[in-house]
């Protein structure tokens, strides 16, 4: 008998560990203080909140729902149904269906100025695929996933993340970090993120990116398209890109594997290190406070000009002139232009 309640007991506990692992990974771990369902034709999302999250996610049937989520802007605060009635009455919550549009606002009354009686105000959108979006919030991260259709949305502070969607993407954050993965930008148009304070990760997607960072690394892996990478401090890093890279860092390193287009890569306080495994129209690499190792194709024409402290490439059917920081000149006839300079270090080709 003591040994069946001791099993007992232990699966007990591994039961409620299990649940309590399960609810710290989801950040909609709480009941829905409010839920609305909307039927019809549903194709685009308008949403805004000064303290919450904001998440959508497409797939769904020709239906729609809307889950409201109420925390204390203190998280370790708990709540009662009460005292949230209470301070909702400083709110004024719409939840409502516009003709094809759901509409989402949670605002505070400009009237009442008590911080510590605010309220994190999120909301969870299931959508058709087919939907567009306008979102705004000033403290909570953004979430879109399997989606069709152009998407715009601002947060003040709180990180995005993309998955999954098909359209144009205009997207910006002032205090956090950008994630895409499996994303494609309309025919003409771009996958547009930024952030003041935060980390980029872009991963198999495509289409034209602009993919901009004051205050963190960027990492780029299997993407297929313009790619126009820049912080200001970080490293840019990255593999597989199929298409013209335009990659800019004040603060760190650039290496990039696997480049087939053309390459304009700079950087003021680290190394370049770049493979192409096709050139494009031009390759330009500079830095101001490291070495440059590239390793590309060099049986086309191209013509060549390399500044360094030293200088090493294989030099076959040259014509031009060389010395032990400069070389200028052109390989087989020249062509495309390459252009390598490293003021404080060294350049190496196919070394």
């Amino acid at each position: 008998m003591k040994r069946n309640q001791f099993f007992l007991t232990l699966l007990g506990v591994a039961s409620l560990s299990l649940t309590a692992l399960a609810n710290n990974g989801n950040d909609d771990r709480d009941t829905p203080y409010q839920t609305k369902t909307f039927s019809g034709n549903i194709n685009s999302v308008r949403a805004e909140t000064s303290g919450g999250s904001l998440t959508i996610e497409g797939g769904t049937d020709m239906n729609a729902k809307v889950e409201m989520y109420v925390r204390a802007n203190n998280w370790n605060n708990k709540l009662d149904k009460e005292e949230i009635e209470e301070r909702l009455k400083d709110y004024d919550i719409t939840i409502t269906q516009e003709g094809s549009t759901i509409v989402a606002i949670a605002k505070r009354r400009s009237n009442n100025d008590n911080w510590k009686k605010s309220l994190s105000i999120g909301f969870k959108f299931y959508t058709p695929r087919n939907v567009t979006t306008d979102l705004r919030t000033s403290g909570g991260s953004i979430h879109l996933a399997s989606l069709t259709g152009n998407q715009k949305f601002r947060t003040s502070g709180g990180s995005l993340h993309m998955n999954d969607i098909k359209g144009d993407v205009n997207g910006q954050t002032s205090g956090g970090s950008i994630h895409l993965d499996r994303c494609m930008a309309g025919p003409s148009g771009q996958l547009d993120l930024q952030t003041s304070g935060g980390s980029i990760e872009a991963k198999s997607s495509s289409g034209a990116m602009r993919l901009h960072t004051s205050g963190g690394s960027i990492r780029l892996n299997d993407l297929k398209g313009n790619v126009d990478a820049q912080t200001s401090g970080g490293s840019v890093h990255g593999e597989g890109i199929e298409g013209d890279v335009k990659a800019g860092t004040s603060g760190g390193s650039i290496r990039l594997a696997d480049v087939a287009g053309s390459i304009d890569a700079s950087t003021s306080a680290g190394g370049v290190d770049v493979s192409l495994s096709k050139l494009g129209q031009y390759v330009r690499l500079s830095t101001s406070a490291g070495s440059i190792h590239v390793k590309m194709p060099l049986d086309k024409g191209l013509t060549l000009n390399l500044s360094g402290n030293h200088i090493k490439i294989p030099l076959n059917n040259f014509s031009g002139d060389t010395d032990k920081n400069r070389i200028k000149g052109t390989l087989n006839g020249g062509g495309i232009p390459v252009t390598l300079s490293a003021s404080s270090g060294s350049v190496y080709v196919n070394q």
